[in-house]
């Protein structure tokens, strides 16, 4: 697969969220081929005869369809031959570190953990398992709180015992971006672009913060992480970009400058680079009902 025409989807969680449930009702699918780094599980209704794509595999999906796509994993789904005008579809992320390794280990989490393991290669559901399921996914958005976060770990606890669950991308697909880094000097970076993305932030400034000189800095964000600098803030930004256009009607101008984006013209551009639309199209494609926990 040519990674080139694969986008990289910066979602709008910030690391103060467990997850996000995002929920709406659409006549075609029209997001591109893409990849994320936190986990997805997906569920659509009447999208009978729509095609998915999950790495390397490619499959017609039937009326129910729920799967679970590990992280940096590349997938999309596309209408093909669905002719259903209420594709119902909810989409449920969470950061690929809400679950802690060490925690994962637990005997209580085994099924969890081998679930996530396999999802590396995409995770299709049973008939069975999905109508069992499906009920509690969209009630998910009617908790709140800790309950909420309970009630996701009991159906993914549910998910990871059911029967007839299909793995989908063979063995000889090379997962795109997928460097795993642990490092304090990065971790005390990455806080700092978080919590200061509005204002100008400056290499010398952060390899001053991590004590490294700048060439030093930029070598080892780039080994450890595939990504520059420039492009680590970038998609911070980003992603808080993509939060306030969904969570507000605060103009396209101000949430660039909020963002910390110098000018709506660059923002307008690096946005549709990254994310394949404009900054106006992207909050007109979300038009639905999104809830952050």
């Amino acid at each position: 697969m040519d990674h080139t025409n694969i986008i990289k989807e910066i979602t709008p969680l910030t690391q103060s969220d467990c997850f996000t449930m995002f929920s709406r009702i659409k006549k075609e699918f029209d997001f591109p081929l893409h990849y994320h780094d936190e986990y997805e599980l997906n569920l659509i209704i009447n999208g009978k005869g729509a095609r998915r794509i999950i790495g390397n595999h490619i499959e017609t999906i039937d009326e129910l369809e729920l799967v679970l796509v590990g992280p940096n994993l590349p997938h999309a789904w596309f209408t093909h031959q669905c002719q259903s005008e209420e594709i119902q579809e909810i989409t449920v992320q969470w950061h690929k570190d809400l679950f802690d390794e060490k925690f994962l280990k637990r005997n209580q989490l085994n099924f969890i953990k081998k679930m996530f393991e396999l999802s590396s290669k995409g995770l299709s559901f049973s008939k069975e398992a999905i109508e069992m399921i499906a009920p509690r996914i969209k009630d998910l958005d009617k908790k709140s709180g800790f309950d909420s976060v309970i009630s996701l770990m009991l159906i993914l606890r549910d998910l990871s015992s059911s029967r007839g669950v299909q793995t989908l991308s063979g063995d000889n697909f090379i997962q795109v971006d997928n460097f795993s880094y642990n490092s304090r000097r990065l971790d005390k970076a990455f806080e700092y672009m978080n919590a200061h993305y509005g204002k100008p932030i400056s290499l010398k400034e952060i390899a001053k913060l991590v004590n490294m000189t700048e060439v030093s800095f930029s070598r080892f964000i780039k080994k450890r992480t595939g990504n520059t600098f420039i492009d680590s803030l970038t998609e911070i930004r980003l992603g808080h970009a993509t939060r306030l256009l969904i969570e507000t009607t605060h103009a396209v101008a101000e949430v660039s400058f909020t963002c910390g984006f110098n000018n709506i013209s660059n923002f307008n551009r690096i946005f549709k680079k990254k994310k394949g639309c404009t900054p106006t199209e992207f909050r007109e494609n979300f038009s639905g009902s999104r809830i952050f926990v």
